[in-house]
């Protein structure tokens, strides 16, 4: 969850990484913090997705081989090496 006190921190480790550079610990905590911070950013754009009743089939990556595991269905174009669709 995306909180005053943590946003404050963020921009206080930004700040001084800027000016005097981070410690490990620091670097590390930083590094905690964004990923709390873009966890709680996808959770609110895929809920207001759903909310809006945008559900993708999948998820958007660009694989195209015979080992693709995910569900989604696969367009052949000029990248794509399955030998049957040559």
């Amino acid at each position: 969850m995306i909180t005053e006190d943590l946003i404050k921190r963020i921009n206080e480790l930004a700040a001084r990484k800027k000016t005097v550079g981070l410690s490990e610990k620091e670097l590390a905590e930083q590094k905690k913090l964004y990923k709390i911070y873009l966890a709680s950013v996808r959770k609110q754009v895929i809920t207001q997705l759903d909310e809006a009743g945008i559900r993708p089939e999948g998820h958007a990556h660009h694989c195209c081989d015979d080992n693709c595991s995910h569900n989604h269905h696969h367009h052949h174009g000029p990248n794509c090496n399955h030998d049957r669709h040559k």
